[in-house]
């Protein structure tokens, strides 16, 4: 199996692009939510925790964004 194939392997009948971008989505959103919280003065998840979800994002959609363009190369 090489990358081009990898992001379009199935998992339960969808491709493996579709659940790394939910997952990304999702850690974007968490990572603004943890800001937001913590601006609004909950500290329930320390800030300690925004720089390393942030790291985490964008790491998720360079994957993400390396497995779609390799599709098409």
């Amino acid at each position: 199996m090489n990358l081009r194939t990898l992001g379009y392997m199935l998992i339960l009948g969808k491709p493996l692009m579709m659940y790394l971008g939910i997952l990304t989505i999702s850690s974007f959103l968490t990572t603004a939510l943890v800001g937001f919280l913590n601006y609004k003065g909950n500290h329930v998840i320390p800030f300690k925790w925004h720089p390393r979800l942030a790291a985490l994002s964008i790491t998720l959609a360079i994957i993400h964004g390396i497995l779609g363009i390799l599709a098409y190369f």
